[in-house]
């Protein structure tokens, strides 16, 4: 199975294109959907959070409460590298021993990986797939999909490396700024280009 790095800066539409590959026959793996299960009440992960951060980013239920931790991790680089050592190599285990389990299956297979080129990510797959827009869509867009005011969006977007230097590390990109539809050509080129190799 080949396997491919997807990615793109927070709010640019990666689950949408990674969305696309899935329903043209790609196999897709999530690396946000570990990141949840590692962190579901009894896992390691979230009592090495709750031991570093405190009780306040736990929900009365036990589970985490994702918005507090996001607040929290989002204003200061230290906490948010306190977390991305807690969850990066549990996330990262997971996703190897997915990867092992399929490996010898045919097709594609694509890694959906927010911080691909800042956790190295990148060194572990074949190629690596981009989505991109320009710097006002993706602040238009993660301002209304998370209902977050301007100034926290920036800083959730500053947290991760620009957009346009993922674009120059890619080796392809996806332009996600026009209509779903623009995008889908794309996709589908780019899936055909793949299945040829």
């Amino acid at each position: 199975m080949k396997v491919l790095g997807l990615t793109g800066g927070i709010g640019s539409g990666k689950s949408t294109v990674a969305s696309m590959f899935s329903k043209l026959g790609a196999e897709l793996i999530d690396a946000d959907d570990l990141a949840r299960q590692i962190v579901e009440p009894g896992q390691p992960a979230l009592a090495a959070i709750l031991n570093a951060f405190g009780p306040t980013v736990v929900q009365a239920d036990g589970r985490l409460d994702r918005k507090r931790l996001a607040d929290i991790v989002f204003a200061d680089p230290i906490a948010r590298a306190r977390l991305n050592a807690i969850t990066h190599p549990r996330i990262r285990e997971r996703m190897d021993a997915e990867v092992e389990s399929r490996r010898m299956e045919p097709g594609l297979l694509i890694l959906e990986v927010p911080l691909l080129y800042e956790s190295a990510r990148n060194e572990s797959v074949e190629k690596t797939i981009v989505v991109w827009v320009d710097e006002a869509t993706q602040l238009a867009r993660l301002t209304a999909r998370d209902g977050l005011d301007s100034g926290a969006a920036r800083a959730r977007i500053a947290a991760q490396l620009p957009l346009a230097e993922k674009k120059s590390l890619a080796d392809y990109v996806i332009d996600n700024s026009g209509t779903r539809g623009e995008t889908r050509r794309q996709v589908e080129a780019l899936f055909r280009l793949l299945q040829q190799r």
